[in-house]
């Protein structure tokens, strides 16, 4: 028995993959009760409803009415981009700051895109640097350096 759709068998089994493995860590955790839970409670409960999405997803690949599709190649420039991009965040948040390491990581994002313009990417990044400041920072208080420490 093949799938009629093998986009919706691959994303299907990578819920049913993410989620399970999600449910599985958290399992390591406090759980608590409803009233008071622990630490494990959320990720627990959303990796087995993310598992559950899976599932269904996986099922639904194989029924008769899914449209028949091909599971295309990966665009592994545009994959390396991203995540290129999120590991650049996460090594310049520190010493640089929030706002550094927002706009590097959309601009560095935006090389993903095959419709790249630097006109869009530094305008995205203006954008989202005021959203995120102003969300975590000042909205709910987050502890973040804005800017590199020599200049605090």
């Amino acid at each position: 028995m093949y799938p009629r759709s093998e986009k919706r068998l691959a994303t299907g089994l990578l819920y049913l993959l993410l989620g399970a493995g999600t449910a599985l860590l958290a399992s390591g955790y406090p759980m608590g009760t409803s009233a008071r839970i622990g630490p494990g409670y959320f990720p627990f409960w959303l990796g087995l409803l993310l598992a559950a999405l899976g599932l269904s997803i996986t099922v639904r690949a194989y029924a008769a009415a899914a449209p028949r599709e091909k599971l295309e190649r990966w665009d592994l420039r545009s994959l390396s981009w991203m995540t290129g991009s999120v590991v650049l965040f996460g090594i310049m948040l520190k010493p640089l700051g929030l706002v550094l390491a927002i706009a590097t990581l959309v601009v560095v994002a935006s090389r993903a895109s095959h419709e790249f313009t630097w006109r869009g990417a530094l305008t995205n990044a203006a954008v989202m640097v005021v959203l995120i400041v102003g969300a975590f920072v000042y909205g709910l208080g987050l502890p973040f350096s804005l800017w590199p420490a020599f200049l605090d």
